[in-house]
């Protein structure tokens, strides 16, 4: 290694950081400089690939971990005071003796630090070691290196069912079609093939690619954390640029599938990457519980500093007696002041224990307790997915106990996201697909049963001579190419779980296949008779698929592909569908590349169409397109499919259309009514001059950097306009199992269910009632905009807005009205309210804020439809910050993200949309049911059971160190203890520190039955809980008060006696061990086995040990020692008699209080519990009782009266449509009070 001058290393660090700072990076092929040093590198400032994620090093792991220990102020506080009692003015006991507790909480804390950065140290040895194929330019090939060696500007050959070992710029492929698949599972969890495209005209040949001849300049923009984002152009020397995005860019951690091989230029290395930019570790957030533990201990750090100045004072008070009446030690000892001041160091760390410094651990522990039974709950298990509920932040899981509000997704996550076809209209003219509703029942995702009356249509268009241009064909054309689906093999290297039929079906499906085969056969054109029918069969079972994708048996049993050899993987189930659906009609996707897709027409021809651009579907567009060049006619054809109010303002104005468009709508409407989800699905013919010029806006756009995805949109607006409408499909998705039951529980609970999607107001209306989230009576506010947002904001902004305030004030007043009625005095009432997104984001406004969530809070339920991502987040957030309450998220998909993280519990439902829900959660669940058992028994659970033990902390604490703050009146003030030292550190750290961590974890004051059968009982954790004010104070109350008599009985008994201390510690100290203990069975609302053995063995513990020590220790604490005291105390009878009385009178008014309080005025847990006890039939039957009663007295019928505004309409039809009602601003905003 050639020597650097420091100098020169500071100069390169300096110019590094400057480089990887700036906004754009300009990189060059690494083989020229090959074999050169350091120093003359190209791309020497950019990060290496090696990572390193763990902290410690064997030399520095002790000055580290005690650098980051010491940020917990605890560690500070009590190393603090254990070193002051080295102090000799100022010390409490043995200095050694007071550092024994601290240190072996950072001891343990070190261990388990250690542990997890060794770990995290094997990890990263084990990747940084992985092998891969490095092109090398003196050996002429590519050659096996490390992780650990690639840098950015090296060329690596990936092969498949390999992993991508840094970002790289894909360059080739082994496919011909220079594509490459992938799977980002390690990244998102999504298991679906991806497809990247290799950057086209960059090598002279498809089949070899020369890293040698690459002269090129890649420029790319600062790495980021974003995984759907890249913008990058890479220079030839001519000066032309290619743009290249996401595309075009392996990820490190990404699987090549699919492939032989891809070969990639290294862009970002290391702890650059995007993942690595992912990599945040784990997620941390404060528990409700937490924040008010936080405050409780500042409020006994307050009482501390009280005890320790009463100390302070009453010393300084004795020494000055001293002083006045003993003249022979005048002149001898310090000042009253300074001995005051000295005594009130000397009492903090006397009565330190206060502040309870195991407390923190234990929680610790009694979490790991609570997740490990979450975790083992059968109940929460799938077995269909072979998954169980995961617990991703460990602290966080007493807040499921406290839950007010929900705000849940609908797709995905209130239903399944198994998408089957079963409407569609076709230039204007409805096919109901009546017979698909069997397909779905038996739960066959692919399966399609055609309509009739749409397979003569198709079948008379295929004989026309003009069937190629036919709308009916267009539309199945469409749904066949207008699409990501990727076409892959099963005999392709890795084996997948494939959307497929199986082989045996139904007998009701064989049955409508009878019915509809003698329609099956108009397919069968003279092109497949006699000698062309061979012909077709070999093509046909070359790719795969049947010849005749609408013969009888084809759908009995092999409907997608003969021998099951293609794959259809979508990264939507909606996707999928719609090309299953047009695969029966006949319309067959074979294959797809970057430059073509290949279908099959009912006639048996195969049709490959040139794909000139795919303009991919984003959330502000809400809509795709495909562009192509048909084969037949040569035309550039572009279809598009997308939400129906982003396509119906973009149609063309030919009176026929018009008609074509109104129908189409009326269906649509009628479908979202259904239920089902719905998409447009348009045609257009571009001219060859508006191709070109619209092509050459494209290329800027691509090869832009600054400023790429506002004109990329700009670009796909461009050509998105004069569309022509060609029909519509309707999808159904199927609640999941037990949602209105999850439903209705959760709100029995006391929590608010609030539903945003992006479904038609119409679909998510009619999903609100199927789950109970909306039931029959309820009184529906319905606030709606009929015109895209930004032409509102582009015509009359101010005007909608003034709108929205009457609309919001006059509802409100018919609200308050009706709580002012008397009538109205113990009802609750049945309001359900549901927002668009337009209307939304003006309700949103600063100014409106308050006004919407007066509004909302007053609603059962709310239903926000045509959300955005965006204001998902948004209003869990304005719920939390503004109603200070406790929000949870759940959702299954990426635009679900934003509003998981924001709440205050997050939760993810690992269903049909990969995983990225799950891993930005806290919790992730299969079904929307298990939340129910999540929240309201395992919620209250862990809420109950850490709450009770962390006030039992307080009072353990608080009781035990009062004995010596009362003993302080009888000694001076002189910061003597009554009890020896080690026995005090062992009476926290081993006699008591078990009991209530045990109790922390396994207690249980309802069962599991009750809880899930009356679902109001999860009502007593919300708010402030079962750990309050209220609560905290009052165990402090009942620890001094049980100190009292702890200290004053012994202290009577001994009273004119001549005992030493340790005489009158002992029976004082075995006292307030039983008090506390039987304290802590008093509060156990259920025991076990494992209960009687931890109470039994901590009082076993105490007298083996303190009979232990009191043998052996014979000088251990001069000149008073605890030499053989315990034998002789419990030879006496006034010993028991002690422990006898101070125990029954500590604890009497607690008992007879809980006595009084059960008896008198039960809780509803004290009943629940006396329900536990009877037989499970009669349990059952009360329990039914019990929510026929509850849910009587607290919901009744509204009686809001009609608003006297005529901005208000009131109607009796169960739904009566945006049509008829009443209007604000033209047709731009109306609201609809619906009553049943």
């Amino acid at each position: 290694m050639t020597w650097r001058s420091p100098l020169a290393l500071l100069r390169d660090a300096v110019l590094s950081q400057k480089a990887r700072e700036k906004e754009l990076r300009s990189l060059v092929s690494n083989l020229p400089f090959e074999g050169l040093g350091k120093s003359k590198q190209p791309n020497r400032f950019f990060k290496p690939n090696a990572i390193k994620t763990n902290k410690y090093t064997p030399l520095f792991f002790i000055p580290m971990n005690l650098y980051e220990q010491f940020h917990r102020l605890a560690n500070v506080y009590f190393v603090g005071l254990a070193i002051l009692n080295f102090i000799p003015v100022v010390n409490a006991f043995q200095p050694e003796v007071a550092l024994i507790p601290i240190c072996v909480i950072m001891f343990l804390t070190a261990l388990k630090d250690g542990w997890e950065d060794f770990r995290r140290y094997q990890s990263d040895k084990k990747l940084n070691n992985m092998p891969c194929l490095i092109y090398s330019r003196a050996a002429k090939h590519y050659i096996e290196r490390r992780w650990k060696d690639v840098r950015v500007g090296d060329f690596v050959k990936v092969v498949c069912n390999e992993t991508v070992p840094a970002d790289l710029l894909l360059l080739h492929t082994s496919d011909p079609n220079n594509v490459c698949h992938i799977e980002t599972s390690n990244l998102d969890g999504e298991t679906n093939l991806k497809q990247r495209n290799a950057l086209p005209g960059l090598c002279t040949s498809n089949d070899v690619f020369e890293p040698e001849s690459f002269n090129c300049t890649v420029v790319c923009e600062k790495p980021n954390n974003n995984l759907n984002h890249f913008k990058c152009f890479v220079e030839k020397p001519d000066k032309e640029k290619t743009g290249a995005g996401i595309e075009s860019l392996l990820l490190r951690g990404c699987t090549v599938r699919n492939t032989e091989h891809a070969i990639g230029f290294v862009v970002y290395a290391g702890h650059e990457t995007k993942s690595m930019l992912n990599n945040n570790g784990p997620r941390y957030k404060r528990s409700k519980l937490e924040r008010r533990l936080n405050v409780d201990v500042f409020f006994c750090v307050l009482l501390l500093f009280i005890m320790c100045l009463i100390g302070s004072l009453g010393h300084f008070y004795v020494w000055l007696l001293i002083n006045c009446f003993n003249d022979i030690v005048k002149g001898h000892l310090d000042s009253p002041s300074l001995s005051s001041f000295y005594m009130f160091f000397t009492m903090i760390i006397l009565l330190q224990i206060l502040i309870p410094i195991s407390l923190y651990v234990s929680v610790e522990l009694v979490k790991i307790g609570q997740i490990f039974f979450i975790l083992t709950d059968v109940d929460l298990y799938d077995e269909e997915t072979d998954s169980r509920v995961q617990c991703r932040s460990l602290n966080i899981t007493e807040d499921l106990g406290q839950i007010e509000y929900i705000f849940s997704d609908k797709t995905g996550t209130l239903t399944e996201n198994k998408m089957v076809f079963r409407r569609c209209s076709i230039m204007g003219k409805d096919y109901p697909h009546k017979e698909n509703v069997i397909a779905f029942l038996h739960h066959q995702e692919t399966q399609v049963i055609p309509d009739e009356k749409l397979l003569q249509q198709i079948s008379r268009s295929e004989r026309s001579s003009s069937g190629i241009s036919d709308p009916y064909m267009d539309f199945f054309l469409a749904l066949a190419i207008c699409n990501s689906v990727v076409v892959s093999m099963a005999t392709t290297q890795r084996q997948r779980v494939i959307g497929l039929l199986k082989k045996s079906t139904t007998k009701s499906l064989s049955v409508l296949a009878k019915r509809t085969g003698s329609f099956w056969k108009v397919f069968d054109s003279p092109k497949q008779n006699g000698s062309s029918t061979s012909a077709h069969k070999r093509s046909d079972d070359a790719n795969g698929v049947q010849p005749r994708a609408l013969d009888p048996m084809t759908l009995s049993a092999r409907p997608a592909a003969a021998s099951g050899d293609v794959c259809y993987e979508a990264e939507s189930p909606d996707e999928a569908a719609l090309v299953y659906a047009a695969k029966t009609y006949g319309f067959t996707l074979l294959a797809r590349t970057p430059n073509s897709v290949t279908v099959r027409v009912p006639s048996g021809e195969e049709l490959v169409f040139e794909v000139l651009d795919t303009l991919a579907f984003d959330s502000n567009r809400k809509r795709m397109s495909v562009l192509v060049r048909h084969p037949i006619t040569g035309e550039y054809v572009l279809y598009t499919k997308g939400a129906d109010y982003a396509i119906m303002e973009l149609l063309g104005t030919p009176g026929q259309q018009k008609k074509i468009a109104a129908d189409t709508q009326y269906h649509l409407d009628c479908y979202a009514k259904d239920g089902l989800r719905t998409l447009c699905i348009t045609k257009k013919i571009v001219s060859s001059r508006e191709y070109q010029s619209w092509l050459a806006d494209r290329k800027k756009a691509l090869a832009a950097i600054d400023g790429r995805e506002e004109l990329m949109m700009a670009s796909a607006v461009q050509l998105e306009t004069e569309l022509t409408m060609l029909g519509a499909t309707g999808i159904e998705d199927r609640l999941q199992e037990s949602v209105p039951d999850t439903i209705t529980a959760l709100r029995e609970a006391g929590i608010k269910v609030w539903v945003l999607t992006g479904d038609k107001p119409e679909t998510a209306l009619n999903i609100g009632y199927a789950c109970r989230l909306l039931e029959e009576g309820d009184l529906v506010i319905n606030m709606t905009s009929t015109i895209n947002l930004m032409d509102l904001l582009l015509k009359a902004s101010v005007v909608f807005q003034v709108t929205c305030v009457s609309i919001l004030d006059c509802t409100l007043e018919e609200v308050r009205r009706y709580h002012e009625d008397p009538r109205n005095v113990d009802t609750t009432q049945k309001i359900s309210l549901m927002i668009d997104g337009d209307t939304l984001a003006i309700a949103l406004s600063p100014d409106l804020q308050d006004r919407f969530l007066e509004l909302a809070k007053r609603c059962r339920s709310v239903l926000c439809c045509r959300v955005t991502p965006l204001q998902k987040s948004r209003v869990v957030k304005l719920v939390r910050d503004k109603l200070k309450v406790m929000t949870l998220a759940v959702g299954d998909g990426a635009n679900d993200v934003n509003m998981i993280q924001v709440a205050d519990v997050g939760i993810g439902i690992s269903g049909q949309e990969g995983m990225q829900a799950v891993m930005a959660s806290d919790f992730a669940i299969t079904r929307f049911k298990h939340l129910k058992k999540l929240l309201l028994v395992h919620g209250h659970w862990c809420h109950t059971r850490l709450a009770n033990m962390i006030i039992y902390f307080f009072y353990k604490n608080a009781a035990y160190v009062n004995l010596l703050f009362w003993y302080q009146f009888y000694c001076g003030f002189s910061g003597t203890a009554m009890i020896d030292y080690w026995l005090m550190i062992f009476f926290n750290l081993f006699f008591t520190s078990t009991p209530p961590i045990m109790f922390g974890i396994m207690d249980k004051d309802v069962s599991a039955e009750m809880l899930m059968g009356v679902p109001e009982l999860y009502r007593t954790g919300q708010g402030s809980g079962e750990y309050n004010f209220r609560t905290f104070w009052i165990s402090m109350l009942d620890a001094f008060y049980q100190s009292l008599v702890c200290f004053f009985v012994p202290y009577l008994a001994y009273q004119g006696s001549d005992v030493d201390i340790f005489t009158f510690g002992t029976p004082l100290n075995t006292s307030s061990l039983f008090i506390i203990l039987l304290h802590l069975g008093i509060e156990i609302k259920s025991w076990t086995v494992v209960h009687w053995i931890i109470m039994l063995g901590s009082v076993a513990l105490y007298f083996i040990v303190t009979l232990a020590y009191s043998a052996i220790c014979v000088t251990c604490n001069p000149p008073s020692n605890p030499y053989w005291i315990l034998q002789n105390q419990m030879a006496d009878p006034m010993f028991y008699l002690i422990c006898i009385i101070s125990t029954v009178v500590a604890l009497l008014p607690r008992y007879t209080f809980y006595v009084l309080k059960n008896s008198i005025a039960p809780s509803p847990l004290i009943q629940a519990k006396h329900l536990d006890r009877m037989e499970p039939s009669v349990r059952d039957m009360w329990m039914k009782e019990w929510r026929s009663l509850r849910g009587g007295t607290e919901v009744k019928e509204s009686r809001l009266s009609t608003p006297p505004s005529p901005t208000l309409e009131t109607s009796v039809d169960f739904y009566p449509g945006f049509g008829d009602a009443a209007s604000f601003v033209g047709e731009e905003l109306s609201l609809n009070v619906i009553t049943d």
